[in-house]
């Protein structure tokens, strides 16, 4: 993997210490970092196979040895004192879900707000065989004008892939299945979790 993966537009954070510490755990746990950040300043970071809480070792030690700052939408009740300093400094993203602006329009909000923002979304929305996968992470790259980076975690071959980077057009189904079809092939934690349009993915004669 390169070295100087993490261009110099992405929302940062971490020093050295951090850095070395993210490449430490990464090969403590025999996995490696594949592809490459777009050097954009925002953008929306989606994350599959989703299936084990395994996974957030895996992308916390990646968001470490990148030093990258990746905001994660969490309930807003649990930003408060003492954790809330905390939580925010983790990369939390404070949402209402009972507000009728709705997390895709708070979430525009936050884009609006900030000169840097990758946000991290997990689309199945669940570690236990999802049977859809949610859209709004199109809906919200689409509305805020960003790029979608494509994550995949295959422990098959123990990487985390950034596949492909994604500009939404105007055809959700045909942005879908070019998102989709980065994880043919790719295994995760928990193979009996595997949400269904990965499944159906896995089921289908390679191209």
């Amino acid at each position: 993997m390169n070295e100087t993966l993490s261009p110099d537009r992405i929302p940062r954070r971490g020093n050295a210490f951090s850095r070395w510490l993210g490449y430490l755990l990464l090969r403590l746990i025999r996995w490696r970092i594949v592809g490459q950040l777009p050097n954009v300043p925002k953008a929306v970071v989606i994350g599959a196979p989703h299936s084990s809480n395994y996974d957030g070792v895996v992308a916390a030690a990646t968001v470490l040895a990148l030093q990258v700052r990746i905001g994660l939408m969490a309930k807003d009740s649990l930003f408060r004192w003492p954790v809330a300093s905390l939580l925010r400094w983790l990369g939390g993203i404070p949402i209402d879900r009972l507000s009728p602006r709705g997390v895709v329009e708070q979430s525009l909000d936050r884009f609006r707000e900030r000169e840097q923002l990758f946000l991290g979304i997990a689309p199945e929305g669940t570690r236990t065989a999802a049977t859809e996968w949610k859209t709004g992470f199109w809906h919200i790259a689409r509305q805020a004008g960003v790029p979608i980076v494509v994550v995949v975690l295959d422990y098959g071959r123990r990487e985390l892939r950034f596949a492909d980077v994604v500009t939404p057009s105007a055809d959700l189904e045909a942005d879908m299945q070019r998102i989709l079809a980065c994880f043919r092939g790719a295994v995760p934690r928990r193979p009996e979790r595997m949400s269904a349009p990965l499944k159906a993915l896995q089921e289908q004669s390679p191209p």
